[in-house]
């Protein structure tokens, strides 16, 4: 976990949660990046992309059911996203990045900051205990689609 956590630039822990600036809105369209805030899902999507992986820019929903880009895996490992959400469904899910030691990075509402928890912090919580399962991104391999 440490190598992860340590290697994010300290703009990484001031962003603040705006559940308004989601992947494909108006708000991140208009002014792209983290400065201005994100939610969970443009959060975890920056994170893996300053460690040079390419997340597409899906709602959770989508992400779930993506295989173009991502893919299903059985077991996090660092830098697997992972959703939560309060029931099976992934509409609305909650999505954090594994950071390793079981732990998972995120930004959400209720701290307003980014936070590392692991699965017990999630389990308490309504709104995150169920824990849907990870997504790995693919690799880029450059070729024009």
């Amino acid at each position: 976990m440490g190598s992860i956590v340590a290697a994010l630039p300290a703009e990484f822990w001031t962003v603040r949660y705006d559940g308004s600036r989601f992947p494909g809105s108006a708000a991140v369209t208009a002014l792209p990046g983290l400065a201005a805030g994100a939610n969970c899902q443009l959060f975890a999507y920056e994170v893996l992309r300053h460690f040079g992986l390419a997340p597409p820019d899906l709602r959770s929903s989508e992400l779930w059911s993506d295989t173009e880009s991502t893919v299903h895996v059985p077991v996090a490992r660092p830098l697997d996203l992972v959703l939560f959400n309060s029931t099976a469904r992934a509409f609305g899910a909650h999505v954090g990045v594994h950071v390793g030691d079981d732990a998972v990075l995120h930004l959400c509402a209720e701290v307003r900051h980014p936070a590392v928890w692991g699965p017990a912090e999630f389990a308490v919580r309504d709104r995150y205990r169920v824990r849907l399962g990870a997504k790995r991104v693919r690799p880029f391999d450059g070729a024009a689609s």
